[in-house]
């Protein structure tokens, strides 16, 4: 039988794991390549033999996406596969024309194919859009089941961006397992909050032994989606998040829109700094396009380390979380919304940029008054150091998740910038999660 030549485009992530659950045992599909985009320094390289399997002695080249149409044609691959997340619904259309234009036929695979089933009670975060702010619900919902003696383990969606025979099955339980092994800026903005309160996390490649060893400690999974994908672990509970400040987007990226409308839990975050119509908007949208769902309102609670009044009056660097303010789309973060509440001035840094945060200003144009915290590799690390470095202002904002200053030289006064999620009003995530440990007999 003739092997159906395919090629997944992914971005280190759900590819990997598409290929992992679907392909890479099936003698019918042989996987020619893999493309990548969105994340610098992640093309060039070789899915190792050792994950890859029998099937792939030599491992599965990964190609910048760039090249796909010339790969179709020159490998006559028949079947492409669409495999990333937070894309507009007429980008994917446009890659999908592109591909069937090369004489390939182009596929979306269902969620529920890929979803793992767990001997244990699953809950996941996932979002609509990047930056919506699920890491926060992810570390209120541990620290719930830790509130009622509990243990969770959170499961992450995966950021291998380093070896990934050496990332196979990751488990982090505190700062010194970040520190030595060496993980990027990005990972840290999402593993460190939680190890910060107890938590342990687990990522990788392989998530079929990453929720095996993860239901070995574990009373209940937490799945913690990356960007607006959808789980890779089955549900018992599906939360989603909603962001009132970019009302309509629940409907206009691939795969939020499929969170949307499978959601059994419904959360619009940052009510707190929403414009009211804008908000409206939202909630209209969840009550026609999911009215099964419960709606749940929350604030996401701003809070300057040591007080407002060390911003007041100052020029202030502002740093945002990379990902929510890149390919997530949002002009700004927290870092702006305690800059602006206290009364900063807000230093434009993208005139004192170097090498790839240059570039990175010049792509993504919306970005105007705040400075991405880029580090996926030792080389941008540097250039986010010498970035900072060469901005005239009187304070750094750091509005990350992690605190940079342990990563990096920093020679301006650094204010640190936390946020959270906090319920407002009724129903409450504390309700909807009380009553499901309930439901499965883990409390009373």
């Amino acid at each position: 039988m003739d092997r159906i030549r395919t090629v997944i485009m992914g971005a280190a992530g759900r590819d990997f794991h598409d290929f992992q659950v679907l392909y890479r045992d099936d003698p019918s599909v042989e996987v020619v390549a893999f493309t990548a985009t969105q994340i610098p320094g992640i093309d060039s390289r070789t899915y190792p033999a050792a994950i890859a399997g029998a099937l792939y002695p030599d491992g599965i080249p990964i190609v910048p996406e760039c090249e796909l149409t010339e790969l179709i044609r020159s490998e006559k691959i028949e079947k492409v596969v669409f495999a990333y997340s937070d894309v507009a619904h007429v980008d994917v259309m446009h890659k999908a024309s592109a591909v069937l234009a090369a004489g390939a036929d182009f596929e979306l695979i269902a969620a529920e194919r890929t979803m793992l089933a767990s001997t244990k009670p699953v809950i996941s975060i996932c979002a609509v859009r990047t930056g919506v702010g699920k890491s926060g619900i992810s570390r209120y919902v541990w620290e719930l089941l830790a509130e009622h003696g509990l243990r969770g383990v959170d499961i992450r969606h995966p950021m291998p961006y380093r070896d990934l025979t050496a990332m196979r099955v990751e488990r982090y339980a505190s700062l010194d397992d970040l520190d030595r092994l060496g993980v990027t800026v990005e990972e840290r903005e999402e593993y460190e909050h939680l190890i910060e309160v107890g938590a342990v996390v687990m990522a990788g490649v392989d998530y079929e032994n990453i929720l095996r060893a993860a239901e070995d400690e574990a009373d209940v999974v937490i799945w913690d989606g990356g960007n607006n994908d959808t789980p890779f672990v089955k549900p018992d509970l599906e939360i989603v998040a909603l962001d009132p400040h970019r009302p309509g987007h629940e409907r206009l990226y691939h795969p939020g829109e499929v969170n949307f409308l499978r959601a059994q839990a419904l959360v619009i975050n940052k009510v707190d700094t929403a414009d009211s119509i804008a908000l409206a908007a939202v909630r209209e949208a969840a009550k026609h396009f999911n009215p099964d769902a419960t709606l749940i309102e929350t604030d996401s609670a701003v809070v300057v380390v040591g007080g407002d009044e060390q911003l007041r009056g100052k020029r202030v660097l502002v740093i945002e979380d990379g990902p929510t303010v890149t390919h997530g789309g949002m002009a700004y973060g927290a870092g702006v919304v305690a800059a602006r509440r206290a009364g900063a001035k807000i230093v434009d840094p993208r005139p004192y940029a170097v090498g790839s945060l240059a570039a990175l200003f010049s792509h993504w144009t919306h970005l105007t008054e705040i400075l991405p915290a880029m580090g996926y590799s030792p080389k941008q690390l540097s250039e986010l150091e010498a970035t900072i470095a060469a901005v005239p202002c009187d304070a750094v904002v750091i509005a990350t998740p992690i605190d940079l200053s342990r990563l990096i030289e920093i020679p301006q006064p650094a204010v640190r910038v936390t946020y959270g999620v906090v319920d407002r009003g009724e129903p409450t995530v504390r309700t909807l999660v009380e009553t499901f440990l309930r439901e499965r007999g883990l409390i009373s």
